[in-house]
């Protein structure tokens, strides 16, 4: 029984470990090669070969290339003095002090004999599209030099890779750059510094999350060199941020990739209630969320502890990102926000977002402008209708008018727009939840504006003018058809 035990355990840890080795064992060892100087063989003249050489030249490789012709772009290199062009056939002794062999021709047999040579004399080769035929083989690069980040699936599923590069250029920002450079002018100073390596990493850890990276990525270097000195001067403080984010009207595919950038490494997130599930969820997960929403009668959150919040967070040491639905300067109360991080000395910055006003017409297929149709596009807020609409003298049939939050004073505003001297035949469109999936568009004319507001719900938009016909030819984005009956959305929002 003893001996029973012990081979049936025997026989799991074989199979734990075969099926490790099989899966993750690495068939090829990622390095970073110094190719400058080197002499690199390249054995072809087609658009394939094209594509390496320039990879070479870039890192500052000498490039010899053996080909009967040069295709046209590899003619250009040619002629700029950037490769050298050996000979129109392979012969062996080519292959005598080169450190590295890309074989890109379609002759099999010529590939083979290539491939046998190079190996006989421990030279890398690298066959395109034959991975059987390669000792080494090209990742995908993701280019932030000095930082570079390479992937490879080993050959098996290339396309995957080109999806993942996609992700992570999206993720990782184009400052990244800078901020590595940056770094590295400095490592001799943290090293004087800092004596003990414990105290370089938790400065360097420190340093990365600090705000720093965000006056890199605004071109403020200045202060970026400002916050990297106070660093090493007040090593353990670490200076807090504010980041007025526009999260956009709703579908999280219009969120901006700084908008994304910001959200993925915010500490603390103050949220409306206007700002999709969607987009809550592409927040990084140990971020602290609070709600800050503001609706009609349910004020839970002042303006004023809203600030104070902002600034308490922010003296922390903490990212606050203030995350706001739409454009957060377009009715948005960002600036107001911003002046009172200002009043405090604190630093922030601000990422535009598409406001509801531009993205749900869009969504409803309604141009806000066209030159048959309307010359101009107003924005007002509906609270002040009556500063807003007295002062608008022009004519409404030429232009578009787009309202904001009208619905507690639809009846005034329809008066003001009349005394005005707007057409009541005019058309428009009320558009709720304007780009997510339950959006809901009802038109008609300015006349009919008590019965259409009934048949909608919040959030939603106003618009008026002759644009709105276009609506009937241009109305692209399929709804969902559950949009007024979807009660559970409703709830949720609410």
């Amino acid at each position: 029984m003893y001996f029973n035990l012990i081979y049936k355990y025997n026989l799991i840890f074989f199979n734990l470990f075969y099926t490790y080795y099989k899966y993750y064992k690495m068939k090829y060892l990622p390095l970073f090669v110094d190719l400058k100087l080197k002499p690199i063989l390249v054995i072809g003249g087609g658009s394939v070969a094209v594509r390496k050489i320039k990879l070479f030249c870039s890192v500052g490789a000498i490039v010899y290339v053996v080909a009967n012709k040069l295709c046209d772009d590899l003619k250009k290199i040619y002629n700029e003095n950037k490769i050298k062009w050996l000979s129109k056939k392979f012969n062996i002794n080519q292959l005598n002090n080169i450190f590295l062999v890309i074989v890109a021709t379609n002759n099999n047999n010529l590939n083979e004999k290539i491939y046998k040579e190079a190996n006989n004399k421990f030279i890398f080769v690298n066959v395109v599209d034959n991975l059987k035929k390669c000792s080494f083989i090209f990742p995908s690069i993701i280019n932030r030099s000095p930082l570079l980040i390479s992937i490879s699936s080993s050959g098996m599923a290339p396309m995957l890779v080109r999806l993942l590069k996609e992700k992570l250029e999206t993720i990782l920002p184009k400052s990244l750059s800078n901020i590595v450079n940056i770094a590295g002018k400095f490592r001799d100073k943290v090293k004087k510094y800092l004596i003990k390596s414990d105290d370089r990493k938790r400065f360097w850890e420190n340093f990365f999350n600090s705000i720093f990276s965000s006056y890199v990525s605004c071109n403020n270097f200045k202060l970026a060199y400002k916050v990297l000195n106070n660093h090493l001067k007040y090593k353990n403080k670490l200076s807090g941020e504010i980041i007025l984010v526009g999260a956009g009207p709703g579908d999280s595919g219009l969120l901006t990739l700084r908008a994304l950038q910001a959200i993925q490494r915010a500490d603390i997130v103050l949220y409306d209630y206007l700002v999709s599930k969607q987009v809550l969820n592409l927040i990084r997960k140990d971020a602290k969320l609070i709600c800050v929403g503001k609706r009609y009668g349910y004020h839970f959150y002042s303006q004023k502890k809203i600030n104070n919040l902002l600034i308490l967070y922010a003296k922390k040491g903490k990212c606050v990102i203030r995350l706001k639905g739409g454009d957060p300067f377009i009715f948005g109360r960002g600036g107001e926000e911003l002046l009172y991080a200002y009043k405090y000395g604190i630093p922030f910055q601000v990422i535009p977002g598409i406001t509801s006003g531009i993205a749900a017409p869009t969504y409803a297929g309604i141009p806000l402008t066209h030159r048959d149709y309307s010359h101009g596009v107003i924005f007002i807020n509906g609270y002040n209708y009556k500063n807003c609409i007295n002062s608008l003298k022009f004519n409404y049939s030429s232009f578009t008018l787009v309202i904001y939050m009208f619905s507690i004073n639809i009846k005034y505003i329809y008066k003001q727009l009349i005394l005005n001297g707007c057409s009541k035949n005019i058309k428009v469109a009320i558009i709720s939840l304007g780009t997510h999936d339950e959006q809901y568009v009802k038109t008609g004319i300015l006349s009919e504006l008590n019965i259409l507001i009934k048949d909608s719900f919040s959030p939603r938009i106003l618009i008026i003018g002759k644009v709105v016909e276009l609506r009937k030819k241009l109305s692209w984005f399929k709804i969902s058809k559950n949009h007024f009956n979807n009660k559970n959305y409703i709830l949720n929002l609410l």
